[in-house]
């Protein structure tokens, strides 16, 4: 079981971030602001893909106008993006984001700082310092070496902090991200061992969802099997419900999400299969779609073996050349031709 690192606790609308609570997934809409229905509509598919938080992008006045209708109509907090305008931030704030995201190249000016602060802790709105490699690359405005980038950063957020502690404004989430996955890696391990705060993970820039998926489990698996991690973001190019897909996948593989639905489990075949076995486990997987219970499901193309490896599943087929064994809990239940596989399996699995 993973042992969470320690946080403080800060509540963005009726969601608790921190150690306290369970991590949890959010993701960002993909659709113009301004169009409030498509909107709406994509926020609702996010959070009954398993989002509990979803960020919206307000870069201009009209933006924040219509995020104002959107707050009415969704029953999720949603968190305001803001980059450059501090007028945003307040609008946002005043619109009814549950939480803000700023990011500390982009908003400098202390002054500025302080009014989003003031409005904030009026509004009992949460913050994300957000600090990127990018932003700290154009805030030095010239290349900077990578093995100077994740100091840069540490240094960003520690600046920022201070200000918003001094202003005894301690509602925060912190995150630094970059496209590479090692320096991820390292600057939140930093943020983790410098601060008290909940940790927001995401590896930005990740790609396209079949590019994505395999960097951004090593990132944020990596991070979170040492407890790092409070909300975690998989960025791909595309539907933002392949962010929560993966999101989920990397929460689930590591205990720290409850799985509502099937898991199949599928050998990865070798000279001793008789059967198509992948043909076989497609059939399966369609079966079992709609199924909401939290079951295991094995197919297996060995008999030898199959039985063994399949012995924690719930249930299993273990197929050889135009025969399968079905087996419950571990138990051969029955012996039907292969053609009647998946009749038998769902036979099996309405007994659970």
């Amino acid at each position: 079981m993973i042992k969470r690192r320690k946080t403080k606790t800060v509540k963005v609308g009726a969601v608790k971030i921190g150690s306290s609570a369970s991590v949890v997934i959010q993701s960002m809409t993909k659709v113009p602001t301004t169009d409030i229905a498509r909107c709406v509509r994509q926020v609702n598919q996010l959070v009954k893909a398993g989002c509990r938080l979803v960020r919206i992008a307000v870069p201009r006045r009209a933006d924040t106008a219509a995020f104002a209708k959107i707050v009415q109509k969704v029953n999720v907090p949603l968190i305001a993006d803001v980059h450059f305008s501090p007028d945003r931030a307040i609008e946002a704030i005043e619109a009814g984001a549950a939480k803000i995201r700023l990011n500390p190249g982009n908003i400098k000016k202390q002054k500025d700082i302080l009014r989003i602060i003031d409005a904030a802790k009026m509004h009992r709105v949460a913050i994300r310092i957000g600090v990127n490699e990018a932003s700290i690359r154009n805030l030095k405005k010239q290349s900077v070496p990578a093995e100077k980038r994740t100091a840069l950063m540490l240094k960003e957020m520690k600046q920022y902090v201070r200000l918003f502690e001094n202003r005894n404004f301690t509602q925060l989430v912190l995150s630094a991200k970059s496209s590479d996955v090692l320096r991820t890696i390292d600057i939140n391990r930093c943020i983790a061992e410098t601060f008290p705060y909940p940790i927001h993970l995401g590896l930005t820039h990740a790609g396209l969802p079949e590019d994505a998926q395999i960097p951004s489990t090593v990132t944020l698996g990596a991070l979170l099997a040492e407890g790092i991690g409070d909300t975690i973001r998989v960025s791909v190019a595309g539907n933002p419900l392949e962010e929560t897909k993966i999101a989920k996948q990397i929460l689930i593989a590591l205990g720290l999400y409850e799985r509502s639905s099937p898991e199949l489990i599928v050998c990865p075949t070798c000279a001793r299969t008789e059967i198509d076995i992948v043909k076989l486990a497609r059939r399966v997987e369609k079966a079992i779609r709609d199924i909401d219970k939290p079951l295991r499901v094995a197919v297996m193309g060995c008999i030898v073996n199959g039985p063994g490896e399949a012995a924690d599943a719930d249930i299993a087929i273990c197929a050889a050349k135009n025969k399968a064994y079905i087996y419950r809990n571990g138990r051969r239940v029955s012996i039907v031709p292969e053609r009647k596989a998946i009749q038998a399996l769902l036979k099996e699995l309405q007994k659970l």
